[in-house]
């Protein structure tokens, strides 16, 4: 049995996963814009519209996946730099 979580601790996780939902979400964004923005303002042909702005919208989701699957990850990895230290005032966890 496991034990329970306290509310804090689910506060906690609450909060990096919203994080990292909004966070993959603009990077997301970002790679679609970028890579469709030759759709919008360079006029391309016809015939390249579709294809062009499908593999913005996959490169798009792929950038999304990474990078909530880095942020969840990153967050279960204890004693990376800018973690806060176990006991207040302590700089070191284990000192």
């Amino acid at each position: 049995m496991s034990p329970t979580r306290t509310q804090d601790e689910r506060d906690a996780i609450t909060v990096e996963i919203v994080f990292a939902l909004v966070s993959a979400a603009f990077v997301g964004g970002i790679v679609i814009l970028g890579l469709g923005s030759p759709v919008l303002w360079a006029g391309l042909p016809w015939s390249w519209e579709g294809p062009w702005l499908a593999v913005s919208g996959f490169f798009g989701l792929t950038a999304f996946v990474v990078r909530l699957l880095w942020v969840l990850r990153w967050h279960r990895r204890p004693g990376l730099p800018g973690r806060q230290p176990s006991q207040p005032g302590r700089t070191n966890p284990d000192s």
